[in-house]
């Protein structure tokens, strides 16, 4: 079973580039995150007709989530522990797999700049909401993948330049120690459990040729929970993603589970 994800930066404008992504590597299920658009306007039918099956959760402008998937599924919208909470952020769908199933978590979580403040206070809140969360998902003991834009930097390793992110929010302390805490739940990195590789790259930001020197960041991951981090095969990066006219920001992260 191959699933990715990918915070595509504007489903609409990015839709030929998703287009061609599920034509070239056909994955069984993709999230997407920044989809920036109501649910009316996401660009469902385009994506129907490659054979794929939609859930979203939208807003306006901003923030925005999405699973794809072959297979017919159900969909929980919003991540628990705050009902008043209004930013689409959180999509978790169960997806029949060859055995039994896999359950996934599209997940964008809170850029919190600048911090400290108001919206760091939030980003912090969001990732207690999610290992709070993730913690009752654990309990079903079955194929569990947390994948998205986690904004977390997690190791120095993780970014070009790391020196250039000491005061940002996503490479303070506190936000990598909550980011340890999650992953010690019993969640395994599929990116680092496959490669050691140095310049393992999600990001590169739009300004000051951050492409072109290739001073990037990883701050999309998929966690797996045991049951599923047991049939890991690959973890790669599409980075050539990145390349393309008028590209995301980000690139898709993709991986293979053995006999799911």
């Amino acid at each position: 079973m191959i699933v990715a994800t990918w915070n595509v930066n504007s489903v609409r404008q990015r839709l030929p580039h998703l287009l061609d992504y599920l034509k070239e590597q056909a994955p069984d299920a993709l999230c997407l995150q920044e989809t920036k658009c109501v649910d009316e306007a996401f660009p469902r039918a385009e994506i129907e007709d490659l054979g794929y099956n939609v859930a979203v959760h939208g807003q306006k402008g901003f923030n925005g989530v999405a699973i794809l998937a072959k297979r017919p599924f159900e969909a929980q919208r919003g991540l628990p522990g705050d009902p008043d909470d209004p930013q689409a952020r959180y999509i978790e769908a169960v997806i029949p797999a060859a055995r039994g199933v896999l359950r996934l978590a599209c997940i964008y979580l809170p850029n919190g700049n600048p911090a400290p403040g108001e919206k760091y206070a939030y980003k912090l809140a969001f990732m207690d909401r999610l290992i709070r969360h993730a913690r009752g998902l654990l309990a079903y003991e079955e194929p569990l993948a947390l994948a998205g834009d986690f904004n977390v930097i997690p190791e120095p390793r993780d970014a070009a330049r790391p020196e250039d992110w000491t005061k940002d929010a996503l490479f303070l302390p506190e936000t990598r120690a909550k980011f340890r805490e999650l992953l010690s739940l019993g969640f395994a990195d599929a990116l680092r459990a496959t490669s050691d590789e140095k310049g393992l790259y999600t990001f590169w930001d739009y300004q000051a040729g951050a492409w072109q020197r290739n001073a990037g960041i990883r701050i999309d991951h998929f966690l797996l929970s045991p049951q599923a981090a047991d049939t890991l095969e690959t973890a790669v990066v599409d980075k050539d993603m990145r390349g393309r006219e008028k590209a995301s920001d980000h690139v898709p992260v993709r991986v293979t589970l053995r006999d799911a």
